[in-house]
């Protein structure tokens, strides 16, 4: 039997939100595991309560779907071919439904920029590294390169918020390329709010993917992630920028939550970070899926 994300009972015809799963960690570079984060975000949502009660709503109520993993642990190749599925999964889900991809390794929302492009929209990432190499230990494609290949794909609308790791060679290419993104020091100067007004300011689009790399939220609340660093995000901070963005949100991902490394918090916190998405986007559309 399949496992399912809790309250996505409905077919996929009859719903609006589409969760799926993409469990691979083929280009980890520190610590692997990310590949079995679907699931055991799938099984931490069932101890979360349905009633989301900030948003009033119960999300069993809500059209919500699972598809479950697009490919499993043994199918997936490598990380173009990974790549590729996600591009055509998210053709099949957008423009008309919203996609919820669960990961998985971060380079796996290249293929949701591919889809993004004909939709003039434009990423945010909440991630604690650039990810801005053009290539790592030789792949154009490493989850290290995530944010590079996305502004080359969608020409420039992305940017970052909580940097607070990247090379030399990566902060000279954002200088050059005139790539922004908000670290995470400036984002303790300005606030949750500041700081998501100016990311939209730059990015001077209506429609907005938010690519939620874990890693990007401080470990002292997500220790189980590939590669972790200090002085981040809070959790409270994310679900602010989520509310903000939500009438602008077209889609989201979840990556690199690496449960041999969690303690548990990771995953609910990511299934929890689901749940919010779903609320907080319901409660800001004035037409309703039917």
């Amino acid at each position: 039997m399949l496992l399912h994300f809790a309250d996505a009972n409905k077919n996929f015809n009859e719903s609006f939100f589409i969760i799926f799963g993409v469990p691979f960690d083929g280009t980890s570079s520190y610590r692997h595991g990310s590949k079995f984060a679907p699931d055991e975000i799938r099984k931490a949502s069932y101890n979360l309560e349905s009633y989301v009660m900030e948003h009033k709503i119960s999300l069993s109520e809500l059209p919500i779907h699972d598809m479950g993993d697009i490919g499993t642990l043994d199918e997936f190749g490598n990380v173009e071919d990974v790549i590729d599925t996600v591009y055509s999964t998210m053709q099949s889900i957008l423009p008309n439904k919203f996609p919820i991809m669960i990961g998985g390794e971060h380079s796996i929302t290249i293929g949701a920029a591919k889809a993004l492009k004909k939709l003039n929209a434009g990423i945010i990432f909440i991630d604690a590294h650039g990810d801005f190499r053009d290539e790592y230990l030789g792949n154009k494609y490493s989850h290290a390169c995530t944010a590079r290949r996305a502004y080359d794909i969608l020409n420039g609308k992305i940017i970052s918020i909580g940097v607070r790791s990247a090379s030399q060679e990566e902060v000279e290419d954002a200088k050059d390329l005139n790539y922004e993104w908000i670290d995470s020091y400036e984002f303790q100067r300005l606030g949750w709010k500041r700081t998501i007004k100016k990311a939209m300011e730059i990015l001077d689009v209506q429609k907005v993917y938010l690519s939620i790399d874990i890693d990007g939220i401080d470990p002292a609340y997500a220790p189980g992630t590939g590669t972790p660093e200090f002085f981040g995000l809070s959790p409270m901070d994310v679900k602010n920028i989520i509310n903000f963005l939500a009438p602008n949100l077209i889609g989201a991902d979840i990556t690199e939550v690496c449960p041999p490394y969690d303690n548990g918090n990771t995953s609910i916190l990511a299934a929890r970070l689901v749940q919010e998405i779903i609320a907080a986007k319901w409660n800001t559309m004035e037409d309703k899926f039917k």
